[in-house]
């Protein structure tokens, strides 16, 4: 009786499972089946199907403009997140000074604040600066928003790291540079590879505090999807969505094939 129960028990926590992820990606499943729909209007379930809607989406310049837009946002905010994220990690998990507590608090600030509050703020102290639709106000109000991220993940790798391997190190003549560059930051690496690709995914994608920051000259894909939607609702978006999802799912499996997900995070 009892492995019946156990049998019945097992099946039954399969099947929740099952329909819990069945709930998740039941949106992007609609998203993929509709981009193959040849109607110039988004419905479900499609009349027909073909590659119409991806052979427009790879022929649209400006989806093709802004997609080389935010790939360069992206890289340059992954780059200099990583940078800053390890100056303020090493000062935060190393050093015990005035005001630690309150420079860890301002780190992950963003975490608490809804993203609309923060695109107005941004938008408030960009503008006397005439950085509203430049590429520098942009790349600086999404290194706001990313740079939690990596400090996050570096920090929890300079935590799991062996002092007494770098205290090894200088008892044998390692100066401090040396030590860094040929101690810690190979054991931070994975660390601080999933930090810039959480941040370039994060960059890529962001599309409430862009809105507010710019406006024609530096549209990022997700603002240029934005503006489309205005005045056209076709399966082209859809086939534009599904594109992202496969560039995200690829970044991800990247990560994994170069240092693991658990390592890295």
């Amino acid at each position: 009786m009892q492995p019946v129960q156990n049998l019945l028990g097992n099946t039954a926590w399969k099947v929740l499972i099952a329909l819990l992820y069945l709930f998740l990606l039941a949106p992007i499943i609609v998203v993929v089946i509709i981009s193959f729909d040849t109607r110039q209007y988004l419905a479900f379930p499609p009349a027909s199907y073909s590659f119409g809607s991806y052979s427009k989406v790879f022929h649209n310049a400006e989806f093709i403009a802004a997609f080389g837009r935010s790939l360069a946002i992206g890289a340059a905010v992954g780059i200099m997140a990583v940078g800053f994220g390890v100056l303020l990690s090493l000062c935060l998990t190393r050093y015990r000074f005035r005001g630690r507590d309150s420079l860890s608090f301002l780190v992950v600030a963003p975490f608490l604040v809804p993203h609309i509050v923060l695109a107005v703020g941004i938008m408030l102290v960009l503008a006397p600066l005439n950085l509203l639709d430049s590429y520098t106000g942009i790349i600086l109000a999404h290194l706001g928003i990313t740079l939690p991220y990596t400090v996050r993940t570096i920090s929890m790798s300079l935590l799991a790291v062996d002092l007494r391997l770098e205290e090894a190190a200088r008892v044998h003549g390692a100066s401090p540079v040396q030590v860094f560059r040929r101690i810690t930051l190979p054991l931070i690496r994975p660390g601080m590879i999933a930090g810039a690709v959480i941040a370039f995914l994060i960059s890529f994608d962001e599309a409430t505090i862009s809105l507010f920051i710019v406006s024609t000259k530096v549209s990022t894909l997700p603002t240029q999807i934005y503006h489309y939607l205005e005045y056209a609702t076709d399966p082209q978006i859809a086939a534009l969505s599904v594109l992202l999802i496969l560039i995200s799912v690829a970044v991800v499996v990247v990560l994994e094939k170069l240092v693991g997900l658990r390592k890295a995070l």
